[in-house]
């Protein structure tokens, strides 16, 4: 039974180094998850062969460690895609980075920094994911557009960076994790000389890295 159990988390581990092509569907390799792989199942064999829960679950963090970084990265990628799949919240992957834009329209009214309360289910899920995938440092930037002074906007930009995380915290995402910035008009994704394009520019961006100690 054990030795089964034990070709069980293996089998599970080998399905985590794979990964679906979201435009082909077909299923590939994951570009990081060879790394270390075998550690990842030394550690999820070693589990196996304690019959206790506890045990079984500190052999699949081994497992999910030993497979890397990137590994770990794509897995809250793929969960951070499926939670926010149509909420209007860019899902972007970035080396070991991954970048969620979350443009003005949904998350502020006009030179506001509260949230929209139709917002906060889309935030709910972000922290659903972050406080599951505790092993990151998040960066929050707010941005505006060009209307205004560069010192009010900076100020706007600053307080909406401080309002997503306040409000990440409520959904036990630790502050200590966070580090905040606003930058005002200065990183625009658009032209600001239309209306549609200031529309993009207002926006929070959250960049989750991986630890670096």
């Amino acid at each position: 039974m054990r030795i089964i159990r034990g070709m069980a988390v293996l089998a599970c581990l080998a399905l985590v180094g794979c990964t679906t092509n979201p435009y082909t569907g077909e299923q590939q390799a994951s570009k990081t998850a060879t790394y270390g792989l075998g550690a990842a199942a030394v550690c999820g064999l070693v589990g196996a062969l304690d019959s206790k829960k506890k045990a079984r679950n500190a052999a699949l963090g081994c497992g999910i460690v030993g497979a890397g970084v990137g590994a770990y990265m794509d897995a809250q990628e793929a969960r951070l895609r499926e939670q926010l799949q149509g909420t209007g919240v860019q899902v972007s992957r970035e080396g070991d980075n991954i970048r969620l834009i979350m443009p003005g329209n949904i998350t502020f009214n006009s030179d506001s920094y509260e949230l929209r309360a139709s917002f906060y289910p889309v935030l709910n899920s972000v922290g659903l994911v972050l406080s599951k995938y505790a092993d990151t440092t998040l960066r929050i930037t707010g941005h505006t557009d060009n209307t205004g002074t560069r010192q009010y906007n900076l100020t706007l930009s600053e307080r909406r960076a401080d309002s997503v995380a306040d409000y990440l915290v409520t959904r036990d995402v630790a502050r200590d994790r966070m580090f905040l910035q606003g930058v005002a008009f200065d990183s625009p994704l658009a032209d600001n000389a239309s209306a549609e394009g200031r529309a993009q520019n207002r926006r929070v961006e959250l960049y989750i890295l991986p630890k670096t100690t």
